[in-house]
């Protein structure tokens, strides 16, 4: 039995609420259990230098953790200078996905930049992150749209992300904190709204896993992501 009570292929209780950031061009609020980030996705009308004159778009990503996130406090990362290498690879990542479902041409000469700040941490915070700021990046698409900024379509494609794990010799989907702390094998799998893979993330904390267990896990987090783009599909509607 998992610490959560929960079904190996059963998700946490999942919720993406829209607007609510108010001076955004796109945001939403989602919660994986008791993971919950607040994703904004806001324009600006020019390009980083290397892409001026290129014909097209931008899409980037930043993210972060607010001090009491966590059970203790953790020293803003602004104080003190510098990102961790954490945040770094975490926005790096959400940045990557988004980019996936993305014609960046049809963009214009515009850079989106989506900001995922973790207000409550209980594990999966960069699928979290990557679920919800697709629905703020859709939001901001849209909101360019009526304004007849844009015409051709922008989104390729639905793009959500889920954890998965080995434990106690169990494949499980969507680890909250207490399991991913115990789990044999830790993975996170980017995954689009037609199946294709576009990044995986996998590492055995124990002893080395199988080809085998990789495939049921991929298994599992095809299921998982589907769902997931299902509950897109709704808060949009």
């Amino acid at each position: 039995m998992r610490p959560s009570k929960r079904a190996a292929d059963e998700l946490r209780a999942v919720s993406l609420e829209r607007g609510v950031a108010r001076h955004a061009e796109g945001s939403c609020l989602v919660r994986f259990g008791d993971t919950h980030v607040i994703c904004t996705a806001s324009l600006e009308e020019k390009v980083p230098p290397w892409l001026r004159g290129g014909g097209k778009g931008w899409v980037t990503a930043e993210y972060g953790m607010l001090p009491r996130a966590t059970h203790t406090r953790n020293r803003r990362e602004v104080t003190a200078g510098k990102a961790s290498g954490r945040t770094q690879e975490i926005q790096r990542l959400i940045g990557r996905s988004l980019r996936a479902v993305v014609d960046l041409p049809a963009l214009g000469e515009r850079q989106i930049s989506i900001d995922c700040d973790v207000l409550q941490a209980d594990g999966g915070t960069r699928t979290a992150s990557i679920t919800g700021a697709w629905v703020a990046l859709r939001d901001c698409v849209e909101w360019m749209r009526s304004r007849g900024m844009i015409t051709a379509p922008v989104l390729t494609d639905h793009i959500a992300a889920i954890s998965c794990g080995i434990l106690e010799g169990t494949p499980v989907l969507d680890l909250d904190y207490a399991e991913d702390s115990r789990a044999e094998t830790d993975a996170n799998f980017v995954i689009t709204g037609a199946g294709g893979i576009v990044e995986v993330q996998g590492t055995a904390e124990g002893k080395p896993f199988s080809r085998a267990d990789l495939d049921t896990l991929l298994d599992l987090a095809a299921g998982g992501v589907s769902r997931l783009v299902e509950l897109q599909k709704l808060a949009i509607s």
